[in-house]
């Protein structure tokens, strides 16, 4: 991955290490910390708190490709977590599953995970349908739900553009999506996005909350037939988000991990330089850590 982004947005952010130095820095006193596990799996460390958001655990090649989209014929995971899994569930105080899709909330989550740690889902559905899987502190996230000191904010989104939900097909398997922000007293509020495509909520979300982080899914993952009208955002609302927050550090995931993601890190990286972001965004790799 091109370390130009990175690099150039230290004035930004404290610190940003590699994962095998992940330990060292998390036994020293920080008050705010994301590590980039994988795909959409975000480690969230906010005070005294962490979150585990979509975690997506299995080995590299466990599930067959999703149908109907880009690269059908890959299996998922494209590669391997850049650590063992039990070293990315150990600490964790409470886990977010924005959505139930396979590459947010596997089968091997649900294995290695306790079944009595806190969870969050986006609504009474997905809540039931986690219980089902065996864990016993399903809650639903609403606006202004609180745990371990931090305030936790459910906002809207949409897994795709309304070309794509006017087909009943793809609207029923797209589903429903959530974001979620983080906001606690010293600490810098953090908006994850999640799985949406650049909607109303989300400029709503911006406007209300005023993130000074943004994590961002832009892998610009496509179904077939629909090359051009990504599921969720790509480069291009990497931009987008900059404009309509502009003193926001924009953190980029989902990308390269599973087959229908569309957008690399090296392309991605080539486009904030050359919309001059390198001091607003972060690409960082698996395994990665940004400290504030």
């Amino acid at each position: 991955m091109p370390m130009k982004p990175l690099a150039s947005s230290l004035l930004l952010a404290s610190a940003v290490i590699t994962g095998s130095a992940f330990a060292e820095s998390n036994s020293q006193e920080t008050t705010q910390q994301l590590q980039q596990i994988r795909n959409a799996t975000v480690k969230v460390t906010y005070g005294d708190t962490t979150f585990l958001i979509d975690p997506m655990l299995a080995d590299k090649g466990t599930y067959p490709g999703f149908e109907n989209t880009y690269r059908s014929e890959l299996r998922n995971p494209l590669v391997e977590l850049p650590m063992p899994a039990e070293d990315v569930i150990n600490g964790i105080d409470a886990v977010i599953v924005t959505h139930t899709h396979l590459d947010h909330w596997d089968d091997a989550a649900q294995e290695l995970l306790p079944k009595d740690i806190p969870l969050f889902a986006q609504n009474a559905a997905d809540a039931e349908l986690i219980r089902s899987q065996g864990f016993t502190d399903v809650r639903i996230l609403e606006d202004g739900t609180e745990f371990g000191g931090v305030q936790l904010h459910k906002t809207g989104g949409q897994h795709g553009s309304d070309t794509l939900y006017a087909v009943p097909e793809l609207a029923q398997s797209l589903g429903e999506v959530m974001g979620v922000v983080f906001e606690a007293p010293g600490q810098k509020t953090t908006y994850v996005v999640g799985d949406s495509v650049w909607r109303d909520e989300v400029e709503q979300a911006l406007e209300r909350f005023n993130p000074e982080v943004i994590v961002l899914n832009t892998g610009a993952a496509v179904v077939t037939g629909f090359e051009g009208d990504p599921i969720i955002m790509g480069k291009e609302d990497t931009l987008r988000t900059h404009q309509a927050a502009p003193n926001a550090t924009i953190i980029t995931v989902h990308m390269e991990a599973v087959n229908h993601l569309t957008l690399s890190r090296d392309e991605l990286a080539e486009y904030v330089q050359e919309q001059g972001l390198q001091d607003h965004v972060l690409i960082p790799a698996d395994g990665d850590v940004v400290s504030f």
